[in-house]
Protein backbone atom coordinates (compact mmCIF):
# COMPACT_ATOMS: atom_id res chain seq x y z
CA UNK A 1 0.00 0.00 0.00
CA UNK A 2 2.83 2.35 0.86
CA UNK A 3 4.41 1.71 -2.55
CA UNK A 4 1.20 2.86 -4.28
CA UNK A 5 1.04 5.97 -2.09
CA UNK A 6 4.67 6.81 -2.86
CA UNK A 7 3.97 6.45 -6.59
CA UNK A 8 0.94 8.74 -6.24
CA UNK A 9 2.93 11.31 -4.26
CA UNK A 10 5.76 11.19 -6.80
CA UNK A 11 3.30 11.70 -9.67
CA UNK A 12 1.71 14.64 -7.83
CA UNK A 13 5.14 16.20 -7.25
CA UNK A 14 6.10 15.78 -10.90
CA UNK A 15 2.81 17.32 -12.03
CA UNK A 16 3.27 20.29 -9.68
CA UNK A 17 6.84 20.75 -10.93
CA UNK A 18 5.54 20.63 -14.50
CA UNK A 19 2.95 23.28 -13.68
CA UNK A 20 5.55 25.58 -12.11
CA UNK A 21 8.00 25.09 -14.98
CA UNK A 22 5.27 25.79 -17.55
CA UNK A 23 4.36 29.04 -15.82
CA UNK A 24 8.01 30.14 -15.84
CA UNK A 25 9.14 28.97 -19.28
CA UNK A 26 6.08 28.30 -21.44
CA UNK A 27 5.84 25.11 -23.45
CA UNK A 28 7.98 25.75 -26.54
CA UNK A 29 11.28 26.24 -24.71
CA UNK A 30 10.55 23.95 -21.78
CA UNK A 31 13.02 21.14 -21.14
CA UNK A 32 12.92 18.18 -18.81
CA UNK A 33 15.77 19.91 -16.95
CA UNK A 34 13.51 22.94 -16.32
CA UNK A 35 10.94 20.61 -14.78
CA UNK A 36 13.64 18.82 -12.77
CA UNK A 37 14.70 22.16 -11.28
CA UNK A 38 11.17 22.55 -9.86
CA UNK A 39 11.17 18.95 -8.61
CA UNK A 40 12.60 18.18 -5.18
CA UNK A 41 13.93 14.80 -6.32
CA UNK A 42 16.18 13.71 -9.17
CA UNK A 43 15.69 14.28 -12.90
CA UNK A 44 16.22 10.54 -13.40
CA UNK A 45 13.04 9.88 -11.39
CA UNK A 46 11.06 12.00 -13.84
CA UNK A 47 12.54 9.98 -16.71
CA UNK A 48 11.74 6.77 -14.86
CA UNK A 49 8.05 7.67 -14.94
CA UNK A 50 7.96 9.55 -18.26
CA UNK A 51 10.44 8.67 -21.01
CA UNK A 52 9.77 11.72 -23.16
CA UNK A 53 8.42 15.25 -22.87
CA UNK A 54 5.39 14.09 -24.88
CA UNK A 55 4.68 11.24 -22.41
CA UNK A 56 4.91 13.70 -19.54
CA UNK A 57 2.55 16.21 -21.12
CA UNK A 58 -0.03 13.59 -22.05
CA UNK A 59 -0.03 12.65 -18.35
CA UNK A 60 -0.14 16.32 -17.40
CA UNK A 61 -3.20 16.98 -19.57
CA UNK A 62 -4.88 13.98 -17.95
CA UNK A 63 -3.91 15.27 -14.50
CA UNK A 64 -5.38 18.70 -15.24
CA UNK A 65 -8.57 17.16 -16.47
CA UNK A 66 -8.86 14.98 -13.34
CA UNK A 67 -8.78 18.18 -11.30
CA UNK A 68 -11.35 19.78 -13.58
CA UNK A 69 -13.65 16.75 -13.12
CA UNK A 70 -13.29 17.10 -9.34
CA UNK A 71 -14.48 20.71 -9.61
CA UNK A 72 -17.36 19.65 -11.86
CA UNK A 73 -18.45 17.07 -9.30
CA UNK A 74 -18.44 19.78 -6.61
CA UNK A 75 -21.25 21.66 -8.41
CA UNK A 76 -24.20 20.88 -6.17
CA UNK A 77 -27.16 22.60 -7.81
CA UNK A 78 -30.07 20.39 -8.96
CA UNK A 79 -31.17 23.16 -11.32
CA UNK A 80 -29.93 22.35 -14.87
CA UNK A 81 -29.62 26.00 -15.91
CA UNK A 82 -27.63 26.92 -12.82
CA UNK A 83 -25.44 23.82 -13.18
CA UNK A 84 -24.73 24.74 -16.80
CA UNK A 85 -23.88 28.34 -15.88
CA UNK A 86 -21.52 27.18 -13.12
CA UNK A 87 -19.90 24.66 -15.46
CA UNK A 88 -19.32 27.27 -18.15
CA UNK A 89 -17.95 29.69 -15.53
CA UNK A 90 -15.60 26.95 -14.35
CA UNK A 91 -14.49 26.29 -17.90
CA UNK A 92 -13.76 30.02 -18.27
CA UNK A 93 -11.87 30.45 -15.00
CA UNK A 94 -8.22 31.35 -14.97
CA UNK A 95 -5.83 33.84 -16.53
CA UNK A 96 -6.82 36.45 -13.95
CA UNK A 97 -3.26 37.06 -12.73
CA UNK A 98 0.20 36.81 -14.26
CA UNK A 99 0.86 33.21 -13.18
CA UNK A 100 -2.50 31.98 -14.43
CA UNK A 101 -2.08 33.89 -17.66
CA UNK A 102 1.36 32.36 -18.24
CA UNK A 103 -0.08 28.94 -17.54
CA UNK A 104 -2.98 29.40 -19.96
CA UNK A 105 -0.59 30.62 -22.65
CA UNK A 106 1.46 27.44 -22.13
CA UNK A 107 -1.68 25.28 -22.38
CA UNK A 108 -2.53 26.99 -25.68
CA UNK A 109 0.98 26.11 -26.86
CA UNK A 110 0.40 22.46 -25.94
CA UNK A 111 -2.95 22.43 -27.73
CA UNK A 112 -1.28 23.94 -30.79
CA UNK A 113 0.94 20.85 -30.91
CA UNK A 114 -2.04 18.47 -31.18
CA UNK A 115 -2.06 18.39 -35.01
CA UNK A 116 1.53 17.09 -34.83
CA UNK A 117 1.13 14.70 -31.91
CA UNK A 118 -1.36 11.85 -31.99
CA UNK A 119 -0.89 11.36 -28.24
CA UNK A 120 -1.79 14.99 -27.44
CA UNK A 121 -4.67 14.90 -29.88
CA UNK A 122 -6.13 11.72 -28.38
CA UNK A 123 -5.90 13.09 -24.83
CA UNK A 124 -7.57 16.34 -25.88
CA UNK A 125 -10.27 14.40 -27.77
CA UNK A 126 -10.93 12.32 -24.67
CA UNK A 127 -11.30 15.47 -22.55
CA UNK A 128 -13.54 17.08 -25.17
CA UNK A 129 -15.81 14.01 -25.40
CA UNK A 130 -16.35 14.12 -21.64
CA UNK A 131 -17.21 17.83 -21.70
CA UNK A 132 -19.46 17.50 -24.74
CA UNK A 133 -21.43 14.65 -23.19
CA UNK A 134 -21.71 16.47 -19.88
CA UNK A 135 -23.01 19.70 -21.45
CA UNK A 136 -25.40 17.85 -23.77
CA UNK A 137 -26.86 15.95 -20.80
CA UNK A 138 -27.41 19.16 -18.83
CA UNK A 139 -29.05 20.84 -21.84
CA UNK A 140 -31.27 17.79 -22.27
CA UNK A 141 -32.31 18.01 -18.59
CA UNK A 142 -33.00 21.73 -18.98
CA UNK A 143 -35.24 21.11 -21.99
CA UNK A 144 -37.16 18.42 -20.10
CA UNK A 145 -37.56 20.86 -17.18
CA UNK A 146 -38.88 23.55 -19.58
CA UNK A 147 -35.96 25.84 -18.72
CA UNK A 148 -34.45 25.82 -22.21
CA UNK A 149 -35.78 26.09 -25.72
CA UNK A 150 -36.23 22.84 -27.59
CA UNK A 151 -32.83 22.64 -29.29
CA UNK A 152 -30.65 19.72 -30.32
CA UNK A 153 -28.59 19.02 -27.15
CA UNK A 154 -25.61 17.78 -29.17
CA UNK A 155 -25.52 20.91 -31.34
CA UNK A 156 -26.05 23.08 -28.25
CA UNK A 157 -23.10 21.42 -26.50
CA UNK A 158 -20.86 22.02 -29.51
CA UNK A 159 -21.95 25.67 -29.75
CA UNK A 160 -21.57 26.41 -26.04
CA UNK A 161 -18.16 24.74 -25.72
CA UNK A 162 -16.83 26.39 -28.87
CA UNK A 163 -17.99 29.78 -27.60
CA UNK A 164 -16.48 29.53 -24.12
CA UNK A 165 -13.29 28.05 -25.58
CA UNK A 166 -13.04 31.00 -27.97
CA UNK A 167 -13.67 33.46 -25.15
CA UNK A 168 -10.89 31.87 -23.11
CA UNK A 169 -8.47 32.07 -26.03
CA UNK A 170 -9.38 35.74 -26.59
CA UNK A 171 -8.84 36.54 -22.93
CA UNK A 172 -5.51 34.70 -22.84
CA UNK A 173 -4.10 36.07 -26.08
CA UNK A 174 -5.71 39.51 -26.33
CA UNK A 175 -6.58 40.38 -22.74
CA UNK A 176 -10.24 40.76 -23.76
CA UNK A 177 -12.45 39.68 -20.87
CA UNK A 178 -16.18 39.71 -21.55
CA UNK A 179 -16.78 36.10 -20.52
CA UNK A 180 -19.47 36.67 -17.87
CA UNK A 181 -21.74 38.78 -20.07
CA UNK A 182 -21.04 36.68 -23.16
CA UNK A 183 -21.90 33.39 -21.43
CA UNK A 184 -25.05 34.88 -19.91
CA UNK A 185 -26.04 36.29 -23.30
CA UNK A 186 -25.46 32.91 -24.92
CA UNK A 187 -27.63 31.13 -22.37
CA UNK A 188 -30.35 33.76 -22.79
CA UNK A 189 -30.39 34.07 -26.57
CA UNK A 190 -29.58 30.51 -27.59
CA UNK A 191 -31.29 28.50 -24.88
CA UNK A 192 -33.92 31.04 -23.83
CA UNK A 193 -32.91 31.02 -20.16
CA UNK A 194 -33.42 34.09 -18.03
CA UNK A 195 -31.63 33.95 -14.71
CA UNK A 196 -33.74 34.87 -11.71
CA UNK A 197 -32.22 37.68 -9.70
Amino acid sequence: MKHGNERSETRESIMRATYCALCKHGYADLTMQDIAEEFEKSKSLIHYHYETKEDLFVAFLDYLFDHFRDHVESIESDDPAERLRQLLDLFQSGASDDENRDFHVAILEIRAQAPYSEAYQEQLHQNDRFLHELVADIVREGIEADQFKSVDPEVAATTLLATVDGLRVRRTTLGVDSADSAVHDLLTRYLGWEREE
